[in-house]
Formats: structure tokens, sequence, C-alpha cells
């Protein structure tokens, strides 16, 4: 068995925000699996922390500025990318964004900017960013996506975040069936809940956690590190027959019909 299953591939990765992001355990298990990686960042303020995080890399690791509702700032990552790899193989989406109040009271009272930010932000930027990518897969490649339970089921306060979720999963189906034939795979990995700078924005977070500890079938919550070995098998080569699937890496949770605790 190849001890680097992922060496000699390229990546790009969305998302990271700090040391506890989901982007970031994926990033790591990718980066560990052989692949040599891109990354962007949102914003002046999150700069710091990713530039600081993506250093253990290398000194030379591609780290690209990106606001991913703006095409030409889409347009300039990949075309960075393109230029510094050649090729990419695989991408990773963990972007998602709902102003806070729409993520308190009923759904709704969500206002139509809230609706639209939040597809924009958490389910198109996907779409925009395979069109981007899939020219540069041109070996094939996997594109991986983060979603969440409350795409399928009402969590309360997840609200209209929910509803973009339904948006993503909805896409990573219809690029798996365009980009199929190119022999790229699109899926998505719905996490059970993690302690990220975007979960705590969740009104009642801290419940939620000890709800998955108490209710699902493992009796505890996922790792962080579970999820980037999801990462792995979804980049390598023992999942080539899979596309356009959302994956459940929630220590069983979503089997649950009932509370148990």
């Amino acid at each position: 068995m190849n001890a680097k299953p992922l060496s000699g591939k390229f990546g790009i990765v969305f998302g990271v925000a700090n040391k506890r992001s989901i982007a970031w355990a994926i990033a790591q298990a990718w980066h560990e699996a052989g692949a040599k990686l891109a990354f962007t960042y949102q914003g002046e303020r999150l700069k710091e922390n990713v530039e600081e995080l993506v250093s253990m890399f290398g000194s030379d690791t591609l780290l690209i500025p990106c606001d991913v509702t703006k095409d030409e700032e889409l347009d300039t990552v990949f075309k960075k990318v393109g230029e510094a790899f050649g090729k990419l193989d695989l991408l990773l989406h963990s972007v998602a964004f709902a102003p806070k109040e729409a993520l308190e009271g009923e759904f709704v009272n969500t206002t139509r900017e809230a609706f639209r930010l939040s597809h924009d932000v958490s389910a198109y930027s996907l779409v925009a960013m395979a069109r981007r990518a899939a020219p540069l897969m041109k070996d094939g490649g996997s594109m991986v996506a983060m979603t969440y339970y409350g795409s399928v089921k009402v969590v309360p306060h997840y609200n209209v975040m929910g509803v973009a979720k339904a948006s993503l999963e909805a896409s990573v189906r219809y690029l798996a069936f365009d980009l199929g034939p190119k022999k790229i795979r699109v899926n998505a990995i719905s996490a059970g809940p993690v302690n990220t700078l975007a979960a705590r924005g969740i009104s009642g977070f801290t419940q939620m956690l000890k709800h998955y500890e108490t209710n699902s079938p493992l009796r505890r919550n996922v790792e962080t590190s579970e999820l980037g070995a999801t990462g792995v098998f979804l980049a390598g080569d023992g999942a080539t027959a899979i596309t356009g699937q959302v994956l459940y890496v929630d220590c069983g949770y979503e089997i649950m019909g009932m509370s148990i605790g």
C-alpha cells in the first residue's frame, strides 16, 4: 500500500480560517498523503492566521487572497494555480457564510439579502470554482465540499444555512453529472458538529455538541482527524467510482430517528 497515496497530486484549499478549521484538518491530511497544496484566505483579518499555518508546508506555499463572491478574484486564483502547478487534481470547498442575525430566531424572518448572500457564498461558489478548476484537471480530479445534516433535517437556529447547504448538495450532484465525462469526481462530506469559528456563530452550538455526544451511535463527536482521513479517501484511488455523493462522517447520528439520551 502506498504510504503517500496523493503523491504527485496538486490541490487547492478554500476555507482555512484557523487551526480548528475543518479545511485545515483535511489540508494537513492531504499534505501528509503527499499532495502539494495552494491556499486562499478571506480578507486581511484572516491573512496572518492562514500565513502562519501554511508556512509549515514550506515558504514557497502558494497563498492567494480570495473573496469567493468576486469572479475576478476567483479568476486570479485559478490563473496563479495553473501557472504554479501546471495542472490541478484536488479542490476543497469549505466555505460558508450567513449573517449572524439569520442564524438566530425563526427562518421565516430571513431577509432577501441574507438568503442571497448565504447561497452565493455557501453554494454558488462551488459552481464558480468548479468551472475554473475543471480545465486544469487534465487527468481527472476530485472536488470535495463540506456540508451538514441541517441540509436535510431541521436543526434549530441553522436556518438559512441549512437551505444553502441543501443547495450545495444539489450542486454537487449536478456538477458530478457535468464533470464525470472528464473523470472529475464531485462529492461532499457531511460532518458532525465541530467547534470551528463558523460553528460558534450558531446559537445553541454548545448544546448541539452535547446532543450529538449523547445520541449518536458511537456516543461521541467526530474528530477533525477523522474528517481529514475521509478527505484523503475521497481524493484517492479508493474512491474512483464514487461521485455525486454526500458522505456522512458524524459518528452515525444521521441514522437516528429519535433521541436516546
